[in-house]
């Protein structure tokens, strides 16, 4: 149910940009906007090993930052993931998101919008510290006819540009979701390759759903409750995550059946009546908490095309990973990790 994006720095990149001159200005100001971003917030963290030692900070959320190390750990020692110092300080978020971004989507075609950035290539998503700045290119988005989705993110990935902190909105996950965010995050860091946005983050998601188990089952056992936890609602998000990846493809059906002398209104009205109904399925769903994903699938009705297009992004390759994890590597995870970022 969660989505996590991920926003890449571009200091280095905006040097060069700015060398070359100034054909890429737009991007040399988006850029150096970003830059200045992600340095106020790392000027802005705390070590954890000083929040560890100070009275104030609660004793509840220490346990959680305990557990990030062993999570992060764990990760390294027995995953294979890139050793590194992310995680290593905490960023205060005071409630707010530390950063939004933005997906779009063509109105009557599932074609994501798509920016192009030096050494990255193309990305579907687009970052911003700057709520205001970000809320802006959103409407003119918007304002062109795109589908588009603004709103602020759980965690995102430098790459190893900067040291990434934990976020203070982190801590309020249970173990097992704190453990599946923070080895997505890791396996970021350890594959990644350019123009390649929806295998990126399907791995990281597959990755961090199978790390998350093997983790839970070795610190508290396999018939824990955390563990238990873990499992039904990985359950819930098989189940939701197949219904609107089918949704997506009938949706795209939908789209194909369009003649080009079809009024835009005569699409818009299928196209909502086929949201209005794929909410309403999720009513008919086997789920544990099922009125959580009801509530989350309303936001199609605003969202729309850049809804359904975030699960080709994140849900769309769990089943040929999972093929691979087991038939070659066994369903050894730091076997298939290791084969994975050979690829590179």
């Amino acid at each position: 149910m969660f989505r996590i994006i991920r926003f890449f720095v571009l200091e280095a990149v905006m040097l060069i940009l700015i060398i070359s001159g100034c054909v890429y200005s737009d991007l040399i100001v988006y850029g150096l906007g970003q830059a200045k971003g992600q340095v106020q917030l790392i000027l802005n963290t705390r070590s954890i090993v000083e929040v560890m030692k100070d009275p104030a900070f609660p004793d509840s959320l220490k346990r959680k930052l305990e557990l990030i190390a062993e999570i992060k750990k764990f990760a390294n020692d027995s995953l294979g993931l890139k050793h590194s110092d992310n995680y290593t300080t905490i960023y205060d978020q005071h409630g707010k998101p530390a950063l939004w971004t933005i997906t779009a989507s063509e109105p009557f075609r599932l074609k994501a919008k798509e920016w192009f950035f030096p050494f990255l290539g193309a990305v579907s998503y687009k970052g911003f510290f700057n709520y205001d700045k970000g809320k802006k290119e959103a409407d003119a988005l918007a304002a062109q006819g795109y589908d588009v989705d603004y709103g602020g993110v759980s965690g995102w990935s430098t790459l190893g540009w900067f040291r990434d902190p934990v976020l203070s909105s982190m801590l309020n996950r249970n173990e097992g979701q704190l453990a599946d965010l923070i080895i997505h995050e890791l396996t970021h860091g350890t594959v990644y390759l350019k123009s390649s946005v929806d295998f990126n983050e399907n791995l990281a998601n597959f990755v961090g759903d199978k790390g998350a188990q093997l983790f839970l089952q070795r610190k508290y056992g396999p018939s824990s409750g955390m563990y238990e936890d873990y499992m039904h609602s990985k359950s819930d998000r098989k189940i939701y995550n197949a219904y609107i990846l089918d949704a997506t493809t009938r949706l795209d059906s939908l789209y194909k059946s369009f003649k080009p002398g079809d009024p835009v209104s005569s699409k818009e009205m299928k196209k909502m009546e086929f949201i209005y109904a794929t909410i309403r399925g999720v009513e008919s769903l086997k789920l544990f908490h099922k009125h959580g994903y009801m509530s989350y699938t309303r936001n199609a009705l605003d969202e729309k095309n850049a809804f359904f297009m975030s699960f080709r992004r994140y849900d769309s390759k769990y089943e040929e990973f999972e093929k691979e994890f087991n038939e070659v590597y066994r369903g050894n995870l730091r076997a298939y990790i290791k084969g994975i970022a050979s690829k590179q």
